[in-house]
């Protein structure tokens, strides 16, 4: 087979990232916006040795599982990678990616993980969830001002000023700041020169408050004519904060380090909900069962606020509080888990790397009356190697939430070494994820539960909670290097 020769694939499985899979004379082939059960016409693309990547050219037989996408932009996108798939498939696709995942890196068995995996968490609506967007800044053809989210694998942006993910209210905040721009003739920016003014537009939505963010990312120390952008902004109902961000810099990175607030306050607040984790009805009794948080500009906040009153709720779980523990909760943010603890807690400490967030942290603990909590800034595998010889001593249960990237290994050789008797992890890569848990594994621990959660419907991302509990002393296994068979093997004879 070479570049462009056409194929005809049926589509039996799902990639990572939601691209079908198909074979051509035994050449595994990865065709984006082809679903499961789909007979293609595909155009070869690009060639690897054992693999390749190929263009969607027509659909033949379509799959039973596929759906008509809502978004006219779905394809172009590169958003919502999985739209044309039923959401039961969705949901189905990210449980198996997660159980693979498990099994292929971490090592777990069929028999192990048919025992810990609990159903995957959907949604009742997967539409108009996320509290926060970011759109780029950029111009046509022909010289428009133009907003929309980047085409997949490109910088190319894809006009498109009401995402069915995003809130309906970004519509119309779109519209006045290009209004604003096109009449006070302010540039949009231009990746490759390095020119122009406006970046990106940043939003946050408060679910629960209806308050509203809105930041101008720009390539200059100010905004001319900011009072006009005000006026146009000031008068959307729940607007709460209007501000810029610098960022000068020829990077890909979208805020800079300096925030000025032009409008407003510096924050919107919102609160999450405790859930029944047998039902993820909310808890009846808002004073006891609502945190309420003030959310920056920069600080991170989860995007899905219905599914992370669930997967919080679901931490809180996981984490066995009966009162009197003392817990670590790492990569903490602006707190939003460790406030979840503190009810049930003795003693929380966070530690998050962005001082934003740990300043937001601690406004929050306040906010909500927690004296039991408090909030370092730094990073954590430099942080809580310290706090183990320190007056705040070992930890009863550790709640990590790490990037993408997951767990620094410094940081999970501190944990095992603080020995603590849970460890609770919140994941946004399973792959990572699976990881660290073989490591934890490998130290005296075990793999207990175990549940995805849907906070991006309609994109191959999936979140993941595990429930890691120690079986005997962790350090000692490290010390003396036991493997994982090993481990096994002494804890049936210990049985």
């Amino acid at each position: 087979m070479k570049k462009n020769d056409l194929v005809t694939l049926k589509i039996e499985d799902i990639g990572k990232d939601g691209e079908g899979i198909g074979k051509a004379d035994g050449l595994t082939l990865f065709v984006k916006d082809a679903v499961v059960g789909d007979i293609i016409s595909a155009k070869i693309m690009k060639l690897k040795k054992n693999y390749g990547y190929a263009r969607l050219m027509e659909i033949i037989s379509p799959s039973k599982d596929r759906v008509e996408a809502p978004c006219r932009y779905a394809k172009s996108c590169g958003g919502c990678q999985i739209m044309e798939l039923s959401y039961e498939k969705q949901l189905e696709f990210k449980y198996n990616k997660v159980k693979n995942n498990l099994k292929r890196i971490g090592g777990f068995s069929d028999e192990k993980l048919e025992s810990v995996m609990e159903p995957i968490v959907g949604m009742e609506d997967p539409y108009r969830y996320r509290n926060k967007a970011q759109f780029p800044i950029g111009t046509d053809s022909e010289g428009n001002i133009i907003t929309g989210f980047y085409a997949g694998r490109t910088h190319k942006i894809i006009p498109n000023e009401d995402c069915l993910l995003g809130a309906e209210v970004n519509k119309t905040i779109l519209n006045e700041v290009i209004s604003f721009m096109r009449e006070e003739k302010i540039t949009a920016y231009n990746e490759e020169e390095h020119t122009g003014t406006v970046r990106h537009v940043l939003t946050r939505v408060g679910n629960d408050s209806g308050q509203i963010m809105v930041c101008l990312i720009i390539n200059a120390d100010n905004l001319k004519s900011k009072e006009k952008l005000i006026d146009r902004l000031s008068k959307i109902s729940g607007m709460q904060s209007i501000s810029i961000n610098i960022n000068k810099d020829k990077t890909n990175v979208i805020l800079g380090k300096t925030t000025k607030i032009l409008w407003g306050e510096e924050y919107i607040t919102d609160s999450i909900y405790l859930r029944d984790t047998d039902t993820f009805e909310r808890l009846k009794g808002a004073g006891e069962s609502k945190t309420i948080f003030r959310i920056s500009a920069q600080s991170f906040f989860q995007v899905n606020p219905v599914q992370t009153e669930k997967l919080y709720s679901l931490a809180l779980d996981y984490a066995g509080l009966t009162g009197s523990e003392t817990v670590w909760d790492l990569y903490c943010g602006i707190g939003s888990i460790s406030l979840f603890l503190a009810k049930s807690a003795g003693k929380v400490y966070g530690v998050e790397i962005v001082p934003q967030a740990i300043e937001n942290a601690k406004e929050n603990a306040l906010l909500n009356g927690y004296d039991n909590a408090e909030f370092f800034v730094g990073a954590a595998e430099d942080i809580v190697p310290g706090w183990l010889e320190s007056p705040k001593g070992k930890p009863d249960v550790v709640v990590v939430d790490p990037p993408r990237k997951g767990l620094d290994p410094v940081c999970i050789e501190t944990i095992l070494g603080a020995n603590p008797k849970r460890v609770v992890y919140v994941s946004c890569d399973s792959a990572t994820l699976a990881r660290d848990l073989k490591m934890f594994v490998e130290g005296g621990y075990e793999l207990e539960r175990v549940r995805p959660v849907d906070q991006f419907a309609h994109t191959g991302h999936v979140e993941t909670i595990a429930l890691i509990e120690r079986v005997r002393n962790a350090k000692d296994f490290v010390q003396i290097g036991i493997d994982v068979e090993e481990y096994y093997r002494i804890k049936d004879e210990e049985n």
